[in-house]
């Protein structure tokens, strides 16, 4: 399992066991910005440097990390369109980095390496020309939490794909939404497929999503300014589970080569499975 904190607050990646206790650290091989979420893919963790609530940076980031030494590369990005907040990148079967802009009105859109390169052969530093290839928005839903009560539910803060690369997740502070992609093709989901929404228990600030082997969902939340709130994990549609707060408590990832979202402040973990795995699969056959 691994953790990092956003904004520019930490030098490195906690390591932590299944239980949220940290185990060690890895230092980061760059000085971040503003790391927002993180994914798997060729065997190393990629950090999405990707957070400017200021609107103002020239590029953004991805680094790769070798979760053995904490060795990696720095690979500067563009977008086309002006500086964006991103908090979810989704890296899929293909190893094609996709990033997804938080947007407080309005659409957000999604974004990958011009030529469709994969995070592996993004120059370094680069920068590396992005290409906007969609756009996503949701509907306001009743789903309680979150800072921004008129946007909680519309504003994405997070993102995951499965260990198979079949389903694709988004989240916002209140929702998870997930997206069958039979063919592993992570933009073809986000705008063509018809998500299952999942909603999330109230969390003061959910950040942060992931998905186990098994295809259960982890969720974790900030504190947003307040007391760290207990870890709780909840699988299927009843059983709860309540273990020890961790020392960090980020969002978390059980397998430690998968994937991992990232947050800051100690949070909510969330397993969802059963129903909602039998869901989407019985979907998928539907079709």
């Amino acid at each position: 399992m691994y953790a990092a904190a956003d904004s520019g607050t930490d030098d490195a990646v906690r390591v932590l066991d299944d239980q949220c206790r940290v185990t060690g650290t890895l230092p980061l091989p760059v000085d971040p910005f503003d790391v927002e979420d993180l994914a798997q893919a060729d065997g190393r963790l990629w950090l999405s440097d990707t957070g400017d609530n200021a609107g103002a940076r020239t590029t953004v980031a991805l680094t790769d990390m070798d979760t053995g030494t904490g060795a990696g590369t720095l690979r500067r990005l563009t977008y086309p369109d002006g500086a964006r907040d991103a908090e979810a990148i989704l890296m899929g079967s293909d190893g094609v980095p996709v990033l997804v802009t938080k947007e407080l009105f309005g659409a957000s859109g999604i974004y990958r390496p011009a030529g469709a390169l994969r995070a592996e052969q993004l120059p370094s530093p680069g920068p590396t020309g992005l290409e906007r290839v969609g756009q996503i928005g949701f509907e306001p839903t009743e789903t309680p939490g979150g800072p921004v009560p008129f946007a909680a539910s519309t504003m994405i803060t997070g993102g995951a794909v499965g260990a198979d690369g079949t389903v694709v997740a988004l989240r916002t502070y209140t929702d998870v939404y997930l997206y069958p992609a039979p063919d592993g093709d992570v933009v073809a989901a986000l705008t063509g497929a018809e998500p299952i929404r999942v909603p999330m228990p109230d969390q003061p600030q959910g950040e942060a999503i992931a998905f186990t082997p098994a295809g259960d969902l982890l969720s974790a939340s900030e504190a947003n300014g307040g007391p760290l709130p207990p870890i709780r994990v909840l699988y299927g549609a009843t059983g709860l589970v309540t273990p020890a707060a961790g020392e960090v408590g980020v969002a978390l990832q059980v397998d430690p080569t998968a994937l991992i979202a990232a947050g800051v402040g100690a949070g909510l973990v969330v397993a969802l499975g059963g129903v909602l795995w039998w869901r989407i699969r019985s979907r998928r056959r539907r079709n």
